[in-house]
């Protein structure tokens, strides 16, 4: 079963504050992004309540404080969407730059940009970002690259402002739809989310709502390559299939046998794969986040694959991870060239990043051996409960933490 969506619950958690009455949230995924992101609105003043698994009750409107302390938010990359939220709530907002993540250079320039088109204006200071606007306005907003984060924090700050903002050049990802959905089922005006221009006529006042997050397209598809790696046969429950068609395709490319059904999908495989060239893209093109993990799979192919990263210019860094499990892989810049030797060795390796270390897992699940992962925090990131859920498909997979009193919660292995 797969959880809510990372991407999505990250993004509508700061938006509550925009309501002026309490909102109910569920299919919440149980990640450690989204358990910081309620710390932070706890600590702003708001009232979190989980009501029953996976829903959480919020009312913020209580809160007091306008400032994302710089110890909290430096954990996760989405905590500048509290920005957006707060500058639209309050015309203020004080929030320090943002975790995550290690992808290589991810600025915030089109986040200010938009920002600043509203009527905001903006200081950088020891690392906190302070947003001040007399009033907001609605305005033209044109990005000068597709840029997911930025579409969102303007679809945040504009929810509220006067007029009509027309945001150009915008990001189309499920979340961001999911975003604007939830904006809108509280009474906001917002029109041509999932499209390349988003118009928002800012309204008033936002209610409270009951909204369900989206299913998390990245979780499924990690468990649609796992079951390819492995050559399983595995049906993944809540999805919306629609969202994972460039997956689906360069799956079924690879030699992967799927079905889809109304909110189902199921995977099997006999192992025969072959090469195929990936190129990653901003939706509805083949999403960076499922890089690694096609890649892991690649490896197990025939032939030659080509992999080209066209969003983060970091991304290849957990390579040398699977260099040390057999693969035959060579970085040039943004490609990667992989020789499918058709089986990985058990070792030990280090999660470098969230998706990373999804890949890593699924090496494991294909290796012979024993395979030990550290730094499993960064999975922890975006997965909910993953080994529970590979141990329920019949995976030899447990998660322990190394009896040694000077190690951190960081050197936590999964075995």
């Amino acid at each position: 079963m797969i959880s809510g969506a990372k991407n999505a619950a990250v993004a509508i958690l700061p938006a509550v504050i925009l309501s002026d009455e309490p909102c109910i949230i569920e299919n919440v995924p149980n990640i450690s992004d989204v358990r910081i992101s309620l710390r932070i609105l706890e600590e702003m003043g708001a009232r979190v309540e989980c009501i029953a698994k996976d829903t959480y009750r919020i009312d913020a409107s209580c809160i007091k404080k306008c400032c994302v302390p710089y110890e909290i938010a430096r954990k996760m990359r989405a905590s500048y969407y509290f920005l957006g939220a707060l500058l639209g709530k309050f015309r203020k907002a004080r929030v320090s730059m943002p975790g995550g993540c290690p992808l290589g250079d991810r600025p915030i320039d089109q986040h200010l940009k938009a920002f600043s088109a509203l009527g905001a204006e903006y200081t950088l200071s020891q690392g906190m970002i302070d947003l001040r606007a007399d009033k907001l306005v609605g305005n033209p907003i044109f990005f000068d690259v597709v840029t997911v984060g930025a579409t969102m924090n303007a679809i945040l700050a504009a929810t509220k402002a006067e007029g009509m903002t027309v945001i150009e050049n915008a990001a189309k990802e499920p979340h961001i739809v999911d975003l604007a959905n939830f904006l809108n089922s509280m009474g906001a005006n917002i029109m041509g989310a999932g499209t390349d221009v988003i118009k928002i006529r800012g309204v008033d006042r936002l209610r409270g709502t009951t909204y369900t997050v989206i299913p998390d397209q990245i979780e499924a598809g990690t468990f649609m390559i796992a079951a390819a790696a492995t050559k399983g046969d595995v049906l993944i429950k809540n999805v919306i299939p629609k969202h994972l068609e460039s997956i689906t395709k360069k799956l079924e490319k690879i030699g992967v046998n799927i079905e889809q059904f109304d909110d189902s999908i199921r995977v099997t495989s006999d192992g025969n794969l072959v090469k195929a060239n990936v190129k990653t893209t901003p939706h509805p093109g083949f999403p960076t986040d499922m890089q690694p993990q096609i890649a892991t799979l690649l490896t197990l192919a025939n032939g030659t694959s080509i992999v080209t990263e066209g969003v983060w210019e970091q991304r290849f860094r957990y390579v040398d991870e699977l260099r040390r499990m057999g693969a035959d892989i060579t970085v040039n810049g943004k490609v990667a060239l992989i020789e499918g030797t058709g089986s990985l060795m058990g070792a030990p390796v280090k999660a470098c990043d969230l998706r990373a270390g999804a890949a890593l897992i699924i090496a494991g699940l294909a290796a012979n051996g024993i395979t030990e992962i550290e730094d499993i925090y960064h999975i922890e990131r975006g997965y909910d409960c993953m080994e529970g859920k590979l141990r329920a498909l019949g995976a030899d997979i447990e998660k322990v933490t190394v009896p040694d009193d000077s190690m951190s919660d960081s050197e936590k292995k999964v075995v």
